[in-house]
C-alpha cells in the first residue's frame, strides 16, 4: 500500500464523520444513526457504493434538513467525500466503511428513508450476477432497512444493468410500486429527480454521448 493511501486511511480513522470497523460506533450505531451521529430526527438517506462521495455530499448541500450516509468499503475513496464534508462543515453527512452485504449490521429494519445506487460496477459476467447491486439478494436487503414508503433510486450508464434491473423488478411486481424509469434521463421528464448532481463518471459518460439510465421505485 502506498504512502498516500496509508495517509488517507490514517486521516479517516480520526474523523468523526466516518464510521469504520474498529470504531466504537461500528455495529453499535444500528438503529441509532439519528441519535448518535446526527443529533436530530431528520430523514436518513443512504448512498450504496458511494465511491468518492460526490453524490452524498452534493445532496447534503441541497438538503440540510436531511441526513446523508455514503457507504463504501474503499477507505481511500471515502477520504475524498469526508474531506469535502469536513471542509464545508456539513454536519448532515457521514460515511460508513463496510461491505454492502453487512449493511444490516449497521442499519435497523426500516431505519432508512431513501437509498441511492449511483453508477455501480455493472458486473457483466454471468458468474457475477449475484454481485450486481440490484440483484434479488441486495433488493431484499434494501427492503429490510428501508421504511415502507422509502424510495430506491438507480443511476447508471450501463444499458445491460438497467435492463437487468427492470427484469428483476418485473419478476417482483407484487413487491414494488410507483416505478418510474427512462433510458435517457436528461431528455426525459424525470431529470428533476436527480437534482442536477453529477459524479465524475457521469460527466465522463455524458461527454462521450452515453445516455444516462435512471429508475426509482418504492417497495410495498
Amino acid at each position: 500500500m502506498g504512502r498516500s493511501k496509508l495517509a488517507k486511511f490514517a486521516a479517516i480513522g480520526e474523523r468523526e464523520n466516518v464510521i469504520e470497523p474498529g470504531d466504537e460506533l461500528y455495529g453499535e450505531i444500528k438503529g441509532r444513526w439519528r441519535e448518535l451521529q446526527f443529533g436530530n430526527n431528520n430523514p436518513l438517506v443512504l448512498e450504496v457504493g458511494c465511491g468518492r462521495g460526490e453524490y452524498t455530499v452534493g445532496m447534503a448541500r441541497l438538503f440540510p434538513e436531511k441526513n446523508f450516509i455514503g457507504s463504501d468499503i474503499k477507505g481511500a475513496r471515502l477520504w475524498k467525500g469526508s474531506t469535502l464534508a469536513e471542509e464545508e462543515e456539513l454536519d448532515n453527512v457521514a460515511f460508513l466503511r463496510t461491505f454492502i452485504e453487512q449493511l444490516e449490521d449497521n442499519f435497523a429494519p426500516q431505519e432508512v428513508d431513501e437509498v441511492w445506487i449511483t453508477f455501480p460496477d455493472p458486473r457483466p459476467r454471468d458468474r457475477d450476477i449475484k454481485r450486481r447491486l440490484t440483484s434479488p439478494r441486495f433488493l431484499d436487503l434494501y427492503r429490510k432497512i428501508l421504511k415502507p414508503d422509502g424510495i430506491l433510486h438507480l443511476k447508471t450508464d450501463n444499458l445491460a444493468l438497467y435492463e437487468y434491473t427492470l427484469e428483476v423488478l418485473q419478476e417482483r411486481a407484487g413487491q414494488i410500486r410507483d416505478l418510474l424509469y427512462t433510458q435517457d434521463l436528461y431528455h426525459s421528464e424525470l431529470q428533476e429527480h436527480t437534482m442536477g448532481i453529477y459524479t465524475t463518471y457521469e460527466n465522463r459518460y455524458m461527454a462521450e454521448g452515453v445516455p444516462i439510465k435512471y429508475l426509482q421505485f418504492r417497495f410495498r
